[in-house]
């Protein structure tokens, strides 16, 4: 259920932008977005702390799309979202010696302190590998090819949770059945 909500906003922008325009399908994302996160908060009863960041980047990016009337705003906000991530992922990690990661998920996943740290440096990679990604087909290429590439872009996401899920799944510890 929560993977559909995810895909929910992607998937209306893209619907709107084959049928109508950019301009469209930004106000269409916008409100998605603004459902998902409603439904988000009915199913969790509260938003973390991304889901905050990402509301606002759609809204403000969205805001300043269709206000201007320019493209480019849409279209760099990805770019902006993973760049920030990044950075203050290595920020804490470095300037502030914090695991962002840790202190977020570590009352969900006991791992040791080496897995907790390689899983930060490959957040910080994957961010910054997504956000120059972004930034180059956002610079380079048209509105329509950015726009199939943020549709078929979705499998880079797939792929890193999945790695990601295959390397810690061997570090976590299996519940021992309860005897009675």
């Amino acid at each position: 259920m929560k993977i559909l909500i995810d895909f929910f906003p992607i998937l209306l922008f893209f619907g709107a932008y084959k049928f109508a325009d950019i301009y469209t399908a930004t106000a269409v994302l916008m409100a998605a977005t603004v459902v998902q996160m409603g439904l988000i908060y009915l199913i969790d009863r509260k938003l973390q702390l991304m889901h905050k960041i990402t509301l606002v980047l759609i809204l403000g990016f969205g805001a300043l799309t269709l206000g201007l009337h320019d493209e480019r705003f849409i279209k760099w906000k990805p770019t902006v979202l993973y760049a920030s991530m990044a950075i203050a992922l290595a920020v804490a990690l470095w300037g502030m010696r914090k695991n962002i990661l840790k202190l977020l998920l570590g009352s969900q996943l006991e791992l040791p302190d080496a897995v907790w740290m390689r899983l930060n440096l490959a957040w910080i990679a994957y961010c910054t590998f997504m956000a120059a990604t972004n930034a180059y087909v956002a610079a380079f290429y048209s509105t329509e090819v950015w726009v199939n590439f943020k549709l078929w872009g979705y499998a880079f996401p797939l792929a890193f949770i999945v790695a990601q899920g295959l390397y810690i799944a061997r570090y976590i510890k299996a519940e021992e059945p309860q005897k009675e």
